[in-house]
C-alpha cells in the first residue's frame, strides 16, 4: 500500500525567478501541483540527483553566491 501524500511540514521558500520557473514548467509537464513536485523531489533526493557532480555543482553554486547576491 503506498504511503499517504499529507502535507504536515510548511515553510516559507524564496526562490530565484529562474528556480521558480523551472518548478513551474517541471510540475505542468508531470501533471502535479508546485507542492507535490518539491515533495518528489526531496523524497527521491538520490535518485533524482547525480552523486557524482552534485559536489561539483554545489561548489560553484558556492563560489557564485556572493556575487549574486548583490
Amino acid at each position: 500500500m503506498p504511503k499517504r501524500l499529507r502535507f504536515t511540514r510548511r515553510f516559507p521558500v524564496s526562490l530565484t525567478e529562474d528556480a521558480y520557473r523551472r518548478l513551474r514548467a517541471f510540475a505542468a509537464e508531470a501533471g502535479i501541483s508546485q507542492d507535490e513536485a518539491l515533495v518528489f523531489f526531496f523524497e527521491n533526493f538520490t535518485s533524482v540527483v547525480d552523486g557524482e557532480t552534485l559536489g561539483h555543482r554545489l561548489n560553484l553554486f558556492k563560489a557564485e553566491l556572493e556575487e549574486r547576491k548583490r
